[in-house]
């Protein structure tokens, strides 16, 4: 294997770009001094670089704990094709493929090997890396490890032997989203006295919008069929049957989509997963079981059908989208009901009483950030404790709400719920709430005489959908809550008798209490997308551009791999922008290393040159 003298060189010879991005170098340095480090840093950010280029520099073989097998064989693909020696062990080898790894890694082959934590912890892979040179443990998803974090897995706190059995290799721990709890929760478990490197949580490219769900199929093929057709994107979903129904809505609408959850066998998961990977145009309906092995660039949207539960689990799966820092959009439609399931989650769940109050909290945070009528990046930023200025990049920003007086409604609200509960004795749910306040005669209204309230039929002048609305805003600010022990009922919060005494104002968006009206559409230029890009090139570079974006496809299926750990889609551009016609040419271009040139060089200039 090829020794090299420094970052920098490995940077520009390996992987094709000649200067670091952010703190990226001084994380390598620290790591090559042997220092443990934890990074935070967006998805898409480079964080695999952090310890790519240390396991390129340091003696022997670096072993990354990476929580997906998917993830796994998407980095060892690319790194493949960069002429990097790497590997990884999971059960998707066959015991010959697994002894034949086990061999490369006894005779110094490979510098880099990637392995489940799960397996990692077992009596032989531990056995195994005693006999090893181990340059650097990177742990990748790191905040798995934190009670805290968003993605809990209680294997990931047992990766603290490592520390324990190899004292004196260094470790840096990797995440896309962690607070300030989940910050110290890996410090502690994983590191010693690490270095911390915290990366803005911002992504700029990518478009916020978040939309009351009314009738959300139509609503989401509508959005993607507008704005992205034929793009790639995610969409996820709280239930598989959910996948299923929506993935099949859409085909039916023209949109090329697939479902995806643990239902799935192993086999059909992984065909599912390839098929995304592969091609540029697939939509893939999901549970949270595709997650993190999502390392595809040209994700152009990522949607939720249904409410996340935390800030964290939204901010890595939007994180998802555009990769490559192209323009991209996060779109979530959100309505009571996911208010109402998402806490009857957290009471069913067989979790103690910390993680569900710690559970509720996050879900309020969320609702927050779904409610919210100022800009959306500000509030998810904050959220991490990082200040930002208003973005003009979200929903709330390019098309500023108007917020009308909505104390009066949220009074009567109150008023309702509190006669209801005098009258019976006990809650009751939001539709018998609005029933009341409708002045709507049903059976339980009649059962429980109802209608003999001061309260009944004082809220005729809202329809079902705007009361929904006013009752959202309440329980996201602590006047309402969700009683999921006692069948969702409504209660009222501390934060009630505020708001009846006129000290605390309620405002909600005009559209929402009056009559819908048509919401200002984003003109071209408030989002740009890749076309943007292609045309700042010549009729001829575009020529070359799609002839080359149609090698790289057949390139890709021929060696079995995603399009995209050939070429990056702006590495296409650039090339196709230059037109190189020697290797000389290619020398520089961003995302173009010293393997690739070997590789595909002559490709490229045979395609240059026929188009030229």
């Amino acid at each position: 294997m090829r020794r090299y003298s420094s970052p920098r060189e490995v940077l520009r010879q390996v992987f094709g770009y000649d200067a670091f991005r952010g703190f990226q170098e001084e994380v390598v340095r620290t790591v090559l001094e042997g220092r443990d480090a934890l990074v935070l840093m967006p998805t898409g950010g480079g964080k695999s670089l952090c310890y790519q280029i240390p396991a390129l520099l340091r003696d022997g073989v670096a072993v990354v704990v990476s929580p997906l097998i998917a993830l796994m064989q998407d980095q060892v693909d690319a790194l493949e094709e960069l002429g990097v020696a790497a590997a990884y062990l999971n059960s998707s080898l066959s015991p010959e493929e697994s002894s034949a790894v086990r061999s490369r890694l006894r005779r110094g082959e490979l510098d880099l090997l990637y392995v489940a934590p799960e397996r990692l912890l077992m009596s032989g892979t531990l056995a195994l890396l005693d006999e090893l040179k181990i340059s650097l443990f990177a742990i990748d998803e790191a905040h798995c490890v934190s009670i805290w974090g968003h993605d809990f897995r209680p294997e990931y706190g047992a990766l603290s032997v490592l520390r324990e059995r190899f004292p004196k290799v260094p470790r840096i721990a990797l995440t896309a989203t962690a607070d300030q709890k989940t910050r110290e929760e890996i410090a502690e478990k994983l590191l010693i006295e690490p270095k911390r490197f915290i990366a803005s949580f911002d992504r700029p490219n990518i478009f916020y919008r978040i939309v009351e769900k009314t009738s959300v199929r139509e609503q989401l093929a509508k959005f993607i069929r507008s704005e992205h057709p034929g793009e790639c994107g995610v969409v996820y979903c709280l239930a598989r049957r959910t996948c299923e129904e929506v993935a099949d809505f859409l085909v039916g609408r023209g949109v090329r989509a697939l479902f995806y959850h643990a239902g799935l066998s192993a086999e059909e998961r992984a065909a599912r997963l390839a098929l995304f990977q592969r091609e540029d145009d697939v939509v893939m309906v999901a549970t949270i079981a595709f997650g993190m092995g999502i390392d595809k660039p040209n994700v152009r949207f990522v949607a939720h059908v249904d409410m996340p539960k935390s800030i964290e689990g939204y901010f890595q799966e939007t994180g998802r989208a555009g990769r490559d820092g192209l323009p991209s959009d996060a779109w979530m439609a959100y309505g009571l009901n996911d208010v109402v399931n998402q806490r009857r989650f957290i009471e069913q769940s067989d979790a103690d009483e910390l993680h569900k109050q710690l559970a509720t909290q996050k879900l309020d945070a969320m609702l927050g950030l779904a409610e919210a009528c100022d800009c959306r990046r500000v509030r998810l930023l904050a959220y991490f404790g990082e200040q930002s200025t208003p973005c003009g990049k979200c929903d709330n920003c390019v098309n500023p709400p108007q917020l009308t007086d909505a104390t009066l409604a949220a009074k009567k609200l109150i008023s309702c719920i509190w006669r209801i509960q005098q009258k019976s004795g006990t809650s009751f749910g939001a539709q018998h709430v609005i029933d009341v306040l409708q002045g709507r005669e049903t059976e339980r209204t009649r059962r429980h005489f109802h209608q003999e309230l001061s309260t009944w039929g004082i809220g005729r002048e809202l329809t079902d959908r705007q009361w929904r609305a006013v009752i959202r805003q309440l329980i996201a600010r602590s006047v309402l809550w969700v009683d999921a022990r006692n069948h969702n009922v409504l209660r009222l919060g501390d934060a009630a008798n505020g708001v009846l005494r006129g000290e605390i104002k309620v405002e909600l968006r005009r559209t929402l209490l009056e009559a819908e009206t048509k919401t200002r559409r984003r003109a071209p230029e408030d989002r740009p997308d890749r076309d943007e890009l292609l045309a700042q090139l010549s009729a001829v570079s575009r020529q070359i551009f799609e002839a080359l974006r149609a090698w790289r496809l057949e390139t890709a299926r021929t060696l079995g791999k995603p399009p995209y750990v050939i070429f990056a889609d702006r590495t296409l551009v650039e090339i196709a922008r230059r037109k190189p016609t020697s290797v000389d040419d290619m020398i520089g271009i961003p995302g173009v290393g010293r393997h690739k040139i070997e590789h595909y060089a002559d490709d490229i200039i045979e395609i240059v040159r026929a188009e030229c």
